[in-house]
C-alpha cells in the first residue's frame, strides 16, 4: 500500500509559497497533508491531495517543477510511544526512513507519511505488527 506524494519545487523568497497554495487551491487540489523542506535558495512543498495524477499534471501545466513519489501512509494512535513504536517496526525490518510528517483527518484519523527505501517491506513490517496502512483511497 502506498500513496503519491507530489513535491513542488518553489523558490525560497517572500511570497512564492502562497503563490503556489493560490495555485493548488485555484485548481480545486484538496490537500489532505503537506511538508515543507527549505534551503537558502529553494524550497521542496511536499503534498498528499485527492487527485494526485491531476494535480501533478496542472502544477506542471502552470510552470512548476515536480515530481510524484510513492510514500507509505501509516495508522498512528494519540497517545505516547505510537511513532516510536513504528518506528521500532521499521527499524527492525531494517528498512532506512528518509523523512517523515504527519497529518490528522477527521474522516480517517491520524496518519505518518514515511518516506522509506522498500515500502513493500516496511508495509509487511507494519503489517506484521497490527500497524494499519493506507493507500490513496483510504485517505479520501
Amino acid at each position: 500500500m502506498s500513496v503519491k506524494q507530489i513535491s513542488v519545487f518553489i523558490e525560497n523568497k517572500t511570497g512564492k509559497l502562497a503563490e503556489a497554495t493560490r495555485f493548488i487551491a485555484d485548481h480545486n487540489i484538496n490537500l489532505r497533508a503537506l511538508s515543507i523542506a527549505d534551503t537558502q535558495d529553494f524550497g521542496i512543498l511536499r503534498i498528499i491531495c485527492d487527485d494526485p495524477d491531476a494535480a501533478n499534471k496542472a502544477l506542471q501545466d502552470g510552470g512548476y517543477i515536480t515530481t510524484t513519489t510513492e510514500v507509505l501512509a501509516a495508522s498512528i494512535s494519540d497517545k505516547p510511544g505510537s511513532l516510536a513504536t513504528i518506528l521500532e517496526v521499521l527499524s527492525e525490518a531494517k528498512v532506512v526512513v528518509e523523512y517523515t510528517y504527519a497529518f490528522l483527518s477527521s474522516k480517517t484519523g491520524a496518519y505518518m507519511i514515511f518516506r522509506v527505501d522498500d515500502n513493500q517491506c516496511a508495509a509487511a513490517a507494519l503489517a506484521g505488527a497490527g500497524i494499519k496502512t493506507a493507500n490513496q483511497n483510504d485517505l479520501f
